[in-house]
């Protein structure tokens, strides 16, 4: 995605909030291509119970920490 239609974009969005223009076609606006970062991915963790994995005196809150790398 350019500067241009990066700035076009967000002149649409700003315009259609404040009611100036009908929202524009989603289909017509280019999608930068993004492929998702492996630091984004989950791993598979088998139940442990309730206690957390990464800190076992505390009960899990199922944040997902210890399914990722840490991001």
């Amino acid at each position: 995605m350019t500067e241009q239609e990066l700035r076009a974009l967000v002149r649409g969005v700003i315009a259609q909030q404040a009611g100036t223009v009908a929202p524009p076609n989603p289909a017509a606006i280019p999608l930068p291509n993004v492929r998702q970062h492996a630091s984004h991915a989950l791993f598979v963790i088998p139940a442990q119970g309730e206690a957390c994995v990464i800190e076992p005196g505390v009960t899990c809150n199922h944040c997902g920490y210890c399914k990722s790398y840490g991001h």
